[in-house]
């Protein structure tokens, strides 16, 4: 009965000429994320993230998620942190795809310098079959930098080819006195396009990355919202409000052909989302 009332009462304010927007913002209050102390309103105008928690399972033996609802590819991603990879025995281990570092800018001074062991990942990953895209983490102060960074990305990859995209991974430094601790949201969102139009001019796919703090707080993501997002949540399901490409759900994974943790990944093809 209760839900009769307000269907009738949202009838009857869109008769008498109300916005449907201002009918929507009664029937169905928006949503409230808490995060970092704030309280931030979820934007009706970007596309929401559908899935919820009863579309994944995780397997303990593994400590891998699967998605129940939609097609998802299995896939990490590394950096010299994770050392000389047996990239086969990653291979035979399930692993569809690997997003690898291909650089970084400091966090102190800024400088660039190039992932060391990635020519090594690409062209083993690639003699392997799997899927491979590029990371650069991101420490751009402005959109000068990223565009810096877009293109240093770029002659570092020689117009090789890639099978998943180019990621912008720009982050906050938690614990530390860091280069970007000053820049505004204005700034960041800039950054980001900017990197992304770089790359795609030259005929990459892009993808941001982003955990909920830079996502909701840093972001201007309704500048943002033709990007693909590559979110990082670790938890049994992703709680973010935005639709995205790609999961990282877990920091502490294993592999088998990699020495200590590695990261783990869902991939949500597009036509997923069609």
């Amino acid at each position: 009965m209760k839900r009769m009332c307000v269907l009738l009462l949202a009838m009857s304010l869109l008769l008498s000429g109300c916005s449907t927007e201002w009918v929507e913002s009664i029937v169905k209050p928006p949503r409230k994320v808490e995060i970092g102390g704030q309280t931030v309103t979820v934007d009706r105008h970007l596309k929401e993230n559908q899935l919820t928690a009863e579309d994944f399972v995780l397997d303990p033996e593994t400590g891998r998620i699967s998605c129940q609802a939609r097609k998802a590819l299995t896939g990490i991603d590394v950096s010299s942190h994770q050392g000389e990879i047996d990239w086969s025995a990653v291979a035979a281990d399930g692993v569809d795809f690997a997003i690898l570092r291909i650089a970084a800018r400091g966090y102190t001074e800024g400088k660039l310098l190039p992932d060391q062991m990635f020519e090594r990942n690409y062209a083993a990953a690639m003699e392997q079959g799997l899927d491979v895209g590029v990371y650069i983490f991101s420490q751009a102060i402005s959109e000068e930098e990223a565009v810096e960074e877009a293109d240093y990305v770029l002659s570092l990859l020689q117009g090789r080819e890639l099978q998943m995209p180019i990621v912008f991974d720009w982050e906050q430094m938690d614990n530390v006195e860091a280069r970007t601790d000053a820049v505004d949201s204005e700034t960041v969102t800039d950054a980001a396009l900017a990197f992304c139009r770089r790359v795609e001019e030259a005929g990459y796919e892009s993808t941001v990355y982003c955990n909920g703090m830079v996502g909701y707080l840093r972001y201007d993501l309704a500048r943002m919202q033709d990007l693909d997002l590559w979110y990082a949540e670790y938890g049994s399901w992703p709680d973010f409000a935005y639709e995205f490409r790609i999961w990282q759900y877990s920091h502490t994974g294993t592999v088998n052909g990699i020495f200590g943790n590695v990261d783990l990944n869902l991939y949500f093809p597009p036509e997923t989302y069609e």
